[in-house]
């Protein structure tokens, strides 16, 4: 009995069934072949991410391991080596040996001082220059992005000099200036290329509910650029705290160093001391890796946020 002599109902269930079922695809092997590529390639790239993780902290463990260990023991045995008695009394001798608490204190002074209100004034020029027209606006906007590329070896004889006369010398506040102001142009730069992107209609809508500028910069923009804020945050921060060339110019007292110039100072002075030096370093890092676990989230999102619109 063919499918056109079968009674309605039954010829409707032949049809649904036959189109329930699923004939195997002649691609089937190729399928199978893509994602077993698919598996290969995901392993190189664990491997690959193994690597980079690998060659990232081998440094960072190998301070470490020098840190704790004595200078017998550091003679003695391999690098990689763990110490056979840890001495975390390197910590303590460095702290004390190195002036740890003043210098350390200088620099978290200028850093918790500069990175904030760079942030806040690079915010509002880039608000300003992205959204403001007036007649030389390109003008600003070219001269700023050309500040961002001046080196700031060429500006340290003009700069003490200027120090110099200004009295500002061996003081937080003649390296917060400069600092500042080489700062400034980069962070504009990026913060212009983000605010340029963000589509006019938001600020539009909140002009019409009666927000002020003001109101809009900080209850609409600034909540949208906090990925680009976060990453120019640990970037200016970790510029900052290691901060060399301006530093040396310009604090010329021990007791106004900040910690680059102190860890520069203990290597010259007890660099075969290499448990202490160790030990040393591993504390002025902290700070650093304390900000970037903080804001990490934020830092791949916004590093290149400002460098492309969409």
């Amino acid at each position: 009995m063919t499918t056109s002599q079968l009674p309605g109902s039954a010829q409707r269930s032949r049809v649904q069934s036959s189109w329930g079922r699923r004939d195997p695809l002649p691609g089937n092997a190729s399928t199978t072949g893509r994602r077993g590529g698919f598996h290969l390639g995901r392993a190189l790239l664990t491997l690959g991410l193994l690597l980079g993780a690998l060659i990232w902290v081998a440094p960072f463990l190998f301070v470490f391991l020098t840190s704790v260990k004595s200078p017998a023991d550091i003679n003695a045995n391999p690098a990689w080596a763990l110490p056979a008695i840890w001495e975390w009394g390197n910590y303590a001798d460095a702290i004390d040996r190195g002036n740890l608490v003043t210098t350390g204190l200088n620099s978290a002074l200028i850093t918790v001082v500069k990175v904030p209100l760079g942030l806040a004034v690079s915010a509002l020029a880039a608000y300003a220059l992205a959204r403001i027209r007036f007649r030389f606006n390109l003008v600003v906007t070219g001269i700023i992005a050309l500040g961002a590329m001046i080196p700031v070896q060429i500006a340290l004889g003009p700069l003490f000099a200027l120090m110099l006369e200004l009295d500002l010398l061996n003081s937080w506040l003649g390296l917060l200036f400069p600092y500042l102001a080489f700062g400034l142009p980069y962070q504009t730069f990026v913060l212009f290329g983000f605010f340029s992107a963000i589509p006019d209609d938001l600020e539009e809508a909140a002009r019409i509910d009666g927000a002020s500028t003001f109101r809009i910069f900080r209850s609409v923009i600034l909540p949208l650029a906090r990925a680009p804020l976060a990453a120019l945050l640990i970037l200016d921060f970790v510029a900052t705290w290691n901060e060399y060339p301006m530093a040396t110019t310009l604090l010329q007292r021990q007791d106004s160093w900040t910690v680059p110039l102190a860890i520069q100072s203990f290597n010259s002075q007890f660099s075969s001391d290499y448990g202490e030096l160790n030990a040393f370093i591993v504390i002025t890092i902290i700070p650093v890796l304390v900000v970037y676990l903080t804001f990490q989230r934020y830092f791949v999102n916004g590093a290149l946020a400002g460098a492309v619109k969409g």
